[in-house]
């Protein structure tokens, strides 16, 4: 795999629109230079930035062609004190996702233990054992792509895809895991539920996952999350959230 972590990519995509390349694939040190200079250029005062959308690999960065140059804008991305790998020393936020798991939550947990050979009760360790990375936010609004999950229980897309997905399913498809925002179609693992709204379009702040955050999924009972439905509902239930410093 090559990896351009060190001599990123630099690709015009319009007049308004320059995509900058750290990897030709998946790679957690690239995603982390990605988010680091996005952050970079969103704080930075040298140039106007309207928006940055990351990707698993990529960044594009949007200007306007009135205000800035696509030269100026890769010139400051070239010079953003650190791109990312090791040495960015990065802390994410992370993020606790209460999840039902099995039964009319996880319809698929069956399929998931049954291509790994373990129990049910395996999956749910497995999968809520260590956080997750969001690589990205894409498919929908609000649809975080994770990675990182105990790849044992990995498993393929399932043969016909539901029509319709309650929305806080959480699924697996091959190595990722992710959580289904609002009612869709989709052909993922379903496994569990989260009572949490993943997408609340009215709020300032409308994804309750973002790019770049550590996901760390926590099993509760059905009463459990009875509970925390009714608290979303009314509004009174908080994440658990730890900023990154």
């Amino acid at each position: 795999m090559a990896i351009y972590v060190d001599e990123p990519k630099y690709l015009n995509a319009g007049e308004s629109c320059v995509v900058i390349e750290f990897a030709d694939e998946i790679d957690r040190g690239a995603n982390d230079a990605v988010m680091n200079l996005k952050k970079h250029l969103l704080n930075q005062k040298n140039i106007p930035i309207v928006e940055c959308l990351p990707t698993y690999r990529s960044l594009a960065v949007y200007f306007d062609p009135v205000a800035v140059s696509a030269e100026e804008v890769i010139n400051e991305a070239k010079a953003a004190p650190v791109y990312g790998g090791e040495e960015a020393g990065a802390v994410h936020t992370e993020i606790s996702i209460p999840v039902c798991y099995g039964g009319e939550y996880g319809p698929d947990i069956a399929n998931v233990a049954e291509n790994a050979g373990i129990t049910e009760e395996e999956v749910i360790k497995r999968h809520s054992a260590k956080p997750c990375h969001c690589y990205m936010i894409g498919f929908m609004p609000g649809f975080a792509y994770l990675g990182g999950m105990d790849e044992t229980i990995a498993t393929p897309r399932l043969t016909n895809p539901r029509t319709v997905i309650k929305g806080g399913s959480v699924g697996i498809a091959g190595k990722q895991t992710g959580i289904y925002p609002i009612d869709s179609p989709g052909g993922w693992q379903l496994i569990g539920r989260t009572p949490l709204r993943l997408f609340t379009p009215e709020a300032s702040r409308p994804t309750l996952i973002e790019a770049g955050y550590e996901v760390r999924f926590v099993p509760v009972t059905e009463e459990e999350y009875k509970k925390i439905e009714a608290e979303v509902a009314a509004g009174t239930y908080k994440p658990v959230i730890t900023e990154a410093k």
